[in-house]
């Protein structure tokens, strides 16, 4: 089946034919012929990186009525990359529609241009859900009569705090239009927004949603934790010619693992939320020229990256969505290519080991971290093959009589030894008497399993918190059905500020713990001083690290015990709680007894 059967307008075939597509993808084969024929609103489920722009975008390209200059279609996006994408992708398919304009309108970028670009008409807009509102509020961005509304990445959207947002989109819509929701993903709050939004939409749904590419093999590593970037050191020197993208945890720590690699001499660079527009630009245009062999990033920061000839997704943490982790790796494996997922692995992961194992129905291959005597026969036999692919100027020639004068004391076997010497004694140097980094799946190290349980249960209630993170308490837990998402959705809903980096996040039975740079800690308080969760009052306190005094008493308990003396600290600790309306364990306690009433 190619692009010319599904009944597409000539000039948008001639475009596609420009591009280099001949056949189309199973979503495109789906939903294409579905949306040429039918007004009926549609669901389509499929990965990312499977074609779902070209899917809903095709259609809306041909149906559209050029002469008109009223928009009549929005596609909403959760990320300025993915914006830019689309964007690009749609005027590459309709290069040869006459009287076609199709605008992007995002954050951070200049707002008086893209008003002016709306007040010249543009039958389609693509755009992030905040600069939307904006240009609404603005009244320069009209929605009454489009035909189509398209909803790309939904659940990410929905991931990232735009709930309020798309519900305020989305009134400001005719109920007639054509309603199109696209996402990998289908959580309660996308369930929500087909219920409420949509009348009785046509479901296609390509392959499992939980199925990793076909052509991904996944690997992991398992190593002490404190030995993360020694781990990573080794994958890229064992893999040359790697061109791929590091994840990590936090912006924190994606800035650290990306300057360690630098220093250490790599092609690599990071991308987060700190960087400008102009610097991210400019960071991905390196990516994508293949400048940089390594790109650091966190998941906020990669969404709307996409490239099709990934070697490598390495997961330097692994996310706390393990449905995450499938779309990382399906990052890698396009195009009909080969990809590697890797896994960096502590032995306190093996469980989301496992259930990523069971998730993808694949198994999780374990990989030995190479010793040095083994990355340097690779890093020898690519330097060799380096050589050996490089192109002779014919300009060398004048200068051979004086090389061969210079070199002439030297035999065969001593010239190949120099040589390969000048470019390979930093290997040599660095991986000589390197120490075994590998831990057995079985390993006692770290404690072994029970030990594993037992130091991840005191890391979560010492207090203590990353470097320049603050710790919060937050009365809400598994048995409220709060999941990670639902947190960092009720973070960004209530602070209004959706670039607040948020670290580990503990969600515990009745309550749960998290983390965010410690310059935004007022503004999660404030924010989430009168919140609400599924009827639920929202209670966050600052959780403070234990003080010495309070380490010295934990210590001394036994012996006060035995002595029969009471602690007369202890007392006026008490004394100072009842004073201030008792402790924020017995306010939970009473929030609680609130809410079950």
């Amino acid at each position: 089946m190619k692009f010319s059967d599904i009944g597409l307008d000539k000039n948008i075939q001639k475009g596609i034919a420009d591009l280099g597509f001949e056949n189309p993808t199973p979503i495109q084969y789906e939903v294409i012929p579905f949306l040429l024929s039918e007004e009926r609103d549609l669901i389509g489920l499929a990965q990312t990186g499977t074609g779902k722009t070209a899917a809903f975008g095709l259609p809306i390209i041909q149906k559209i009525e050029t002469k008109s200059r009223q928009t009549a279609a929005i596609i909403l996006c959760p990320t300025r990359e993915l914006c830019l994408q689309i964007t690009k992708d749609l005027e590459s398919y309709a290069k040869y529609i006459k009287g076609l304009k199709i605008t992007a309108v995002y954050g951070g970028a200049n707002i008086q241009t893209q008003i002016k670009a709306l007040n010249s008409g543009s039958q389609i807009v693509v755009g992030t859900p905040g600069r939307v509102i904006d240009l609404i509020k603005r009244k320069k961005l009209k929605l009454g009569h489009i035909e189509f509304l398209a909803l790309d990445e939904a659940d990410e959207m929905l991931n990232m705090g735009f709930k309020e947002d798309l519900d305020t989109i989305l009134a400001e819509t005719p109920e007639n239009k054509q309603t199109l929701l696209f996402s990998a993903t289908m959580p309660k709050e996308v369930m929500r927004i087909t219920k409420n939004y949509m009348l009785a939409p046509k479901t296609i749904e390509v392959a499992s949603r939980n199925e990793g590419a076909k052509n991904v093999e996944h690997h992991f590593y398992m190593v002490n934790a404190r030995d993360r970037y020694k781990a990573l050191r080794r994958i890229c020197d064992a893999n040359p010619d790697i061109y791929g993208i590091v994840f990590c945890r936090t912006r924190r720590e994606t800035k650290d693992v990306a300057d360690k690699l630098m220093r250490d001499g790599y092609n690599a660079d990071a991308i987060h939320g700190d960087l400008s527009q102009a610097q991210r630009d400019h960071v991905m245009g390196r990516f994508r020229k293949r400048s940089l062999q390594m790109l650091v990033a966190t998941d906020v920061a990669a969404r709307g990256i996409d490239i099709d000839d990934l070697t490598h997704i390495i997961n330097y943490n692994l996310p706390d969505d393990l449905e995450v982790y499938v779309h990382r790796s399906g990052r890698t494996g396009r195009a009909g290519k080969s990809g590697i997922s890797i896994i960096i692995a502590h032995s306190r992961e093996r469980r989301k080991l496992q259930a990523i194992s069971k998730m993808l129905k694949k198994d999780l291959k374990q990989k030995q971290v190479p010793n040095g005597e083994e990355i340097c026969a690779i890093q020898l036999l690519a330097l060799i093959d380096k050589v050996v692919k490089t192109d002779v100027n014919t300009q060398i020639e004048k200068y051979i009589p004086i090389i061969e004068e210079k070199l002439a004391h030297l035999d065969k076997e001593e010239l190949l030894k120099h040589f390969v010497s000048v470019e390979f004694n930093r290997f040599l140097y660095f991986y000589k008497n390197a120490p075994d980094l590998n831990i057995s799946t079985n390993s006692k190290r770290e404690g072994g399993r029970k030990g594993d349980r037992k130091n991840d249960r005191k890391n979560k209630r010492t207090g203590h918190a990353e470097q320049g993170h603050s710790r919060f308490f937050i009365n809400l837990g598994k048995s409220q059905n709060l999941e990670t998402h639902n947190l960092i959705g009720l973070i960004n809903e209530y602070t209004r500020k959706r670039n607040i980096p948020i670290g580990k996040i503990d969600i515990l039975r009745k309550f749960s713990f998290f983390e965010v740079d410690s310059n935004y800690e007022k503004d999660v308080l404030k924010g989430l001083a009168n919140a609400q969760w599924n009827g639920n009052a929202v209670a966050v306190e600052l959780s403070k690290p234990p003080t010495a005094t309070t380490e010295y008493k934990k210590s001394s308990k036994g012996s006060k015990r035995k002595s029969g003396k009471k602690s007369i600290k202890s007392n006026s600790r008490r004394e100072r709680s009842k004073s201030k309306g008792g402790s924020f364990k017995d306010k939970f306690k009473a929030s609680s007894k609130r809410n079950r009433r």
